[in-house]
């Protein structure tokens, strides 16, 4: 058996490949967008030391903590640079700012 495409199919099927892509980004977008902010008394948040600045950080409380870390540079955080608060694996289903820390905090690859 042997199936012809039609140009017309070929520039339907294109134009619909190319468009999917920032669709699904922009689902993803909006399901960032209804994440909640994440409480410092969280129980996980206060288990882990999260705290919204890290220039507030008492470092000799949280021996792991160096100058410069902060939830936007964590492997852990699923915003973009640049953005002023996104998800945390660590945390599902809240929102973390940026400038924030906790003790899970590890370095972002690359």
């Amino acid at each position: 058996m042997r199936h012809t495409t039609s140009r017309r199919d070929f520039i339907q099927r294109t134009l619909w490949a190319g468009a999917l892509p920032p669709l699904l980004l922009a689902e993803g977008r909006a399901q960032a967008a209804q994440l909640t902010p994440l409480d410092p008394s969280d129980p996980t948040a206060k288990g882990l030391g999260f705290v919204p600045d890290a220039s507030k950080v008492d470092a000799k409380a949280n021996g792991t903590f160096k100058a410069g870390q902060h939830c936007g540079a964590c492997a852990q955080y699923q915003g973009r640079a640049g953005d002023v608060g996104g998800g945390c694996v660590i945390f599902a289903g809240h929102s973390v700012p940026a400038s924030g820390w906790c003790q899970a905090w590890s370095q972002r690859p690359g």
